[in-house]
């Protein structure tokens, strides 16, 4: 997808937030952030996807106040209350299986915790949303994931928050009992309060299957950013499920056949997907390919 004109706001928003967090106690550099970010919005490539655009502000964000992860303390905490409620999510997919529903349960799980995004402003109640989850993505969508999903297939699972990688656990655990060989992708640099390596061994999800970088410092899977291994592995996957808005925002339009499963938390998204905002998200991308006709990386 492009950057449209409507997502300048979100930009111009992160900005600010995020001058504030880098330089609490410095006013001359918040305001050399957001002068300088104004002053390159007009420069911007809007064929780029938003991920793209938002990289170029992290990198003004880490020239400025030389900060390298703004969001440590935020993803820490993040990881840290969703383990909390891990171990009744676990029990509640366990007593889904004699039902058969352990797999939908799971992936709707894992997309509630893409709330969970520095990257806009959203106010939600975490608890809430997961006691409530049910039947809540398409059942065509579910039935065509289910059907690729078989034993044997191997699983790409692109990653996307802090917090949301603790749920993804779950899901990892479903696809792995039922025979696919998963596995499950992070950023290869802090970006937003988005999962690293670092993150996957915390929660535990390098102990479930094999976790790789993409090579991306953008907040979404854009390609001109990953490495030429990861596109390798992209094009031999059996099954790509793509997490986060993000992800689908750097993947729709240019690599086919993609599962993205995301929170809808804007509303040219909500245009885009037909959905309302704030409804969770099953689709599978569009394009002209495999995306990777290019020499991306």
């Amino acid at each position: 997808m492009d950057t449209a004109l409507e997502c300048m706001p979100c930009f111009k928003r992160m900005a600010v937030r995020e001058a504030q967090i880098a330089c609490p106690d410095n006013p001359a550099l918040r305001e050399e952030i957001v002068a300088r970010w104004e002053a390159l919005l007009p420069r911007l490539d809007m064929d780029e996807p938003p991920p793209a655009i938002a990289r170029l502000l992290a990198e003004l964000v880490r020239e400025v106040s030389g900060c390298r992860d703004l969001y440590v303390e935020d993803k820490r905490a993040a990881n840290e209350f969703v383990l909390g409620l891990l171990p009744s999510l676990e029990e509640r997919v366990e007593a889904a299986r004699a039902t058969g529903d352990a797999l939908s349960l799971a992936l709707e799980l894992s997309i509630i915790g893409n709330y969970i995004d520095r990257g806009v402003e959203l106010e939600f109640d975490l608890e809430k949303e997961l006691a409530n989850v049910a039947g809540s993505v398409s059942p065509d969508a579910l039935a065509a994931f289910r059907q690729q999903a078989q034993p044997g297939a191997s699983v790409l699972i692109l990653g996307d928050n802090t917090g949301e990688i603790v749920l993804d656990t779950l899901l990892v655990r479903e696809l792995s009992r039922l025979g696919c060989d998963v596995t499950y992708a992070v950023r290869s640099r802090p970006v937003l309060n988005d999962a690293t390596m670092a993150d996957a061994e915390a929660v535990g999800m390098t102990d479930l299957c094999l976790v790789v970088e993409s090579g991306v410092d953008t907040p979404g899977t854009v390609l001109s950013r990953c490495t030429p291994e990861f596109l390798q592995r992209m094009r031999e996957s059996d099954v790509i499920l793509s997490k986060g808005q993000g992800n689908f925002e750097a993947l729709n339009g240019v690599w086919a056949g993609v599962f993205c499963a995301f929170k809808v938390k804007c509303p040219r998204i909500a245009r885009k997907t037909g959905l309302n905002f704030g409804e969770s998200a099953l689709c599978v991308s569009i394009g002209d390919g495999d995306g990777a006709e290019d020499d991306h990386a």
